[in-house]
């Protein structure tokens, strides 16, 4: 089964994984990451323009699935990139597991 990515307005780019904010607002962010062994520790970055905003862990030593997930509010200017990066651990099946979701809350 193949999953498509619902990207209106096209902001989100699918080859580096990156959203791009069309214009100031304050957006809604939440991801859910999943790790693929026990034993690890894995840290999840939301970052904007290299700075991380919001942070998730997943560190129970005894589960081999378990999901860093976060979500939050975040104010982006006009050309603003945002998109996660893993600092610690290894993901399930890579990114494939996981999901990245934001929108517009408000424009500013």
């Amino acid at each position: 089964m193949t999953w498509d990515t619902i990207n209106v307005g096209t902001h989100f780019d699918q080859e580096s994984s990156v959203f791009v904010a069309p214009r100031r607002g304050v957006y809604s962010f939440n991801f859910h990451v999943v790790k693929a062994y026990n034993r690890q520790t894995i840290q999840v970055n939301l970052m904007v323009n290299g700075w991380p905003m919001i942070s998730a862990f997943a560190g129970d030593q005894d589960v081999t699935r378990e999901a860093a997930t976060n979500a939050g509010l975040v104010i982006l200017e006009k050309g603003d990139k945002a998109y996660l990066r893993l600092e610690k651990g290894n993901l399930m099946g890579g990114w494939k597991f996981s999901t990245f979701s934001g929108f517009l809350v408000f424009p500013l």
